[in-house]
């Protein structure tokens, strides 16, 4: 295990180095000005998330797929991500990992677009879209989109799946003695209640779960930050001196550089909005929507809640309890983060708690359905339900192994979906003016596409 352990080490270190940097920061911010920063169309896109688009073609609503979206984005990487990138990147990390998801704003909405634009309907009606389309029918790279679902079905059972089953055994068992095995036993069987039932009762479940975790997270975190108040303001100040000189941080941070700040805070800042990533695109084709620009705005908010409210919220209470409690002693990310928390009274670790567990479970429900598409498209549907039942037994084979190296692992599968995503919108940045030229900037978002009407 320590052999394969330190390969994915190895090859997560290589694959997150300048090149990716570069290629993922660089997408975001040509996407930003080729498309005019969409970035000032959120309120719009907030807007529209809630506005039902009736009469339309597609599997679910709107913000059905967007709350599913949500679920898989919002999970430990918005609250162990987020401290694993302090740990390892000192608090500069912050400033990467809020950036990160500003500018993934415009990648979101890049990748929504094209999902609508590129998707297919089944002889039975429903929807299949996501980069893997983009690729084959945009590019004529029908390779590729084999590489990206193949990326897609391995991650899944990571990022989406083990990662997050162990996630809330361990919390649960730390927290309540609950032991892992009960704990697995439970969050399995509500699993499969839930994706059992295929995209419109994942999408269901995800439209009441995710509102209410949420705005849970978020209220119990402005209350951390009101009671560090006094240190709120330094906090800011040292995430932004010390994304770019790491000797400001002092204290009790690790000693870091300009690239591990930039590498840590980028890494989780992907692995939690997903921005570049092509997960995301992959619900958003089975929106109901009159034209690709819609759902491109409302697929945009979701890195905005993710990234750029939840993880920056995360972010500040991390850095903020570490300056007003110097004792804080960590070795990991985990160990950081519940540090951090249980310093505050009453609230502090049953949030963290509560936030682990929810915003968790919430994305093993999003990951199964990107993890079916993905088998879909390579496969077609006849291995559906055995995906679906092996799906459900990672979960409690992730509740009860130790994973150390699952981190490594999703970072190095997170890449390679990145890449040939990232390749398909900058190949596709033709298509991607031409449509928000004809329905944004023109004022037309209410007109619907030719294959709408």
């Amino acid at each position: 295990m320590q052999t394969i352990n330190d390969f994915f080490s190895t090859l997560s270190s290589l694959l997150w180095g300048w090149p990716m940097i570069i290629l993922l920061l660089g997408t975001h911010l040509y996407l930003t000005v080729l498309l005019r920063f969409p970035q000032r169309h959120i309120l719009t896109a907030i807007k529209l998330s809630f506005t039902p688009d009736k009469g339309t073609t597609g599997d679910v609503s709107q913000f059905g797929a967007l709350a599913t979206a949500l679920a898989a984005t919002i999970g430990t990487g918005n609250i162990i991500g987020v401290g694993t990138a302090v740990a390892l990147g000192g608090p500069g990390a912050v400033l990467w990992c809020w950036l990160t998801g500003v500018f993934g704003i415009s990648t979101k909405y890049a990748e929504g677009l094209l999902s609508i634009k590129y998707r297919v309907k089944t002889d039975s009606g429903a929807m299949l879209g996501g980069p893997m389309y983009a690729l084959e029918r945009g590019l004529g790279w029908k390779w590729a989109g084999v590489l990206f679902a193949l990326f897609t079905a391995l991650a899944a059972f990571g990022i989406g799946n083990t990662v997050q089953a162990n996630a809330i055994s361990t919390i649960a068992h730390e927290s309540y003695a609950i032991s892992p095995y009960l704990t697995g036993g439970i969050v399995c069987l509500l699993t499969a209640l839930v994706i059992l039932g295929g995209v419109k009762s994942i999408a269901r479940t995800c439209g009441l779960l995710v509102p209410f975790m949420a705005l849970f997270y978020i209220l119990g975190c402005l209350y951390i930050l009101v009671a560090n108040g006094p240190y709120l303001w330094p906090a800011i100040c040292l995430i932004f001196e010390a994304a770019f000189t790491p000797e400001a941080a002092g204290g009790g941070f690790v000693g870091t550089t300009v690239m591990m700040a930039a590498r840590y805070g980028i890494a989780r800042g992907l692995f939690s909005n997903e921005s570049g990533l092509g997960s995301a695109p992959i619900v958003a084709a089975a929106a109901q929507t009159r034209n690709p620009v819609r759902q491109a705005l409302v697929s945009s908010s979701g890195t905005f809640w993710d990234t750029v409210v939840i993880c920056a919220l995360t972010g500040l209470v991390i850095v903020s309890s570490v300056i007003a409690y110097p004792d804080i002693n960590y070795t990991d990310g985990a160990t950081l983060t519940k540090a951090a928390f249980s310093k505050i009274p009453v609230v502090g670790l049953p949030l963290l708690s509560f936030g682990l567990l929810t915003f968790a479970f919430s994305t093993i429900l999003g990951w199964s359905y990107y993890g079916e598409r993905a088998l879909e498209y390579l496969t077609g549907k006849k291995y559906i339900t055995a995906y679906r039942v092996i799906y459900i037994i990672a979960v409690f084979v992730g509740s009860i192994a130790s994973l150390t190296i699952v981190w490594n692992f999703a970072d190095c599968m997170n890449a390679l979906m990145a890449l040939p995503n990232l390749v398909s919108l900058l190949l596709l940045s033709s298509v991607l003016v031409k449509e928000t030229r004809k329905y944004l900037w023109e004022k037309q978002l209410d007109t619907p596409s030719l294959d709408e009407e």
